[in-house]
């Protein structure tokens, strides 16, 4: 769940030591799913709970955005045993041992957070898309507390101007790009799901042709919302910073300093990026290692 929020302030992934709640789009109607888990750490169980359509339709769509959001279908196996031939990758896989790579519930909106976040700190980038979902996406079900609104789809941005983004705080490039990148997605000029089989120097470049999307947001986009696993975002300075502290590095890394380092640890330098974040968090107090998890 933490790879999934990153920062406490996040309202969209919601989570109380406990209980994961989200508020999604299931066809035209928005659901509010609600995620608990028991059992230890290796043999997990998890209980959904949907308020508002509840058809089987819908029961399936949950099911598989959940595999998608949470990652529960991605076998680790492979990358334990990458990790167990290096000491310290090792150490850190086996300290979140059970960790699943999340990815957004869609490319829009991985997009939307690459962009949101660019040039920005995390705290910051994750306050505006907070007030992005709560002023333009849709009541749930329960009432209509603001806090609880799905992200706002392709089309919910489509039809928004410049100027409502610029109050949230989005500054003129970023709001130009957004709704841009939204249209094309409605007038079907681009249809993300389907880059789904490109290759990642093809699908990057792709990417790199929408507006306010540079190589940090495309790299951010193939692992976050394409779940390519293989891709650490090179330009993303705070994982650069953790991956120079983890490995006690003296002088600060480049973009292609940092892709020569992860090559050892291919095709899984994504989950690096991600236990890294991890640790991060771990020394802020906010998780515990999955050993004192039990």
């Amino acid at each position: 769940m933490w790879a999934l929020r990153r920062r406490t302030l996040n309202r969209v992934d919601r989570w109380d030591g406990r209980t994961y709640q989200r508020t999604v789009f299931a066809g035209n109607s928005a659901v509010e799913i609600t995620v608990t888990q028991a059992g230890s750490t290796d043999d997990p169980r998890l209980h959904v709970d949907v308020e508002g359509e509840t058809a089987e339709a819908t029961r399936r769509f949950i099911r598989n955005l959940l595999n998608r959001v949470l990652g529960l279908d991605i076998d680790l196996a492979p990358f334990y045993q990458v990790a167990a031939k290096d000491r310290r990758l090792n150490d850190l896989a086996s300290r979140f041992r059970g960790m699943r790579p999340p990815r957004f519930p869609t490319i829009f909106e991985a997009l939307v957070n690459g962009i949101a976040c660019q040039q920005l700190s995390l705290e910051a980038g994750l306050s505006l898309l907070n007030r992005l979902a709560a002023s333009h996406g849709r009541a749930p079900p329960s009432g209509g507390e603001a806090n609880k609104a799905p992200f706002p789809r392709p089309w919910d941005m489509a039809s928004t101007s410049l100027e409502s983004l610029r109050a949230l705080g989005f500054s003129r490039s970023k709001g130009t790009a957004i709704i841009e990148i939204a249209r094309a997605i409605e007038r079907r000029d681009i249809v993300l799901d389907q880059l789904e089989s490109l290759d990642d120097g093809t699908l990057q470049a792709r990417l790199d042709e929408l507006r306010g999307v540079g190589r940090w947001t495309a790299e951010y986009v193939l692992l976050r919302g394409y779940g390519r696993l293989n891709v650490f975002p090179g330009d993303d300075v705070g994982a650069r910073n953790g991956l120079e502290r983890w490995l006690g590095l003296r002088k600060p890394l480049d973009y292609q300093h940092t892709k020569s380092i992860l090559r050892k640890w291919q095709p899984y330098s994504g989950l690096v990026y991600l236990h890294l974040l991890l640790k991060s968090l771990y020394e802020k107090g906010l998780i515990r290692a999955s050993a004192e998890l039990g």
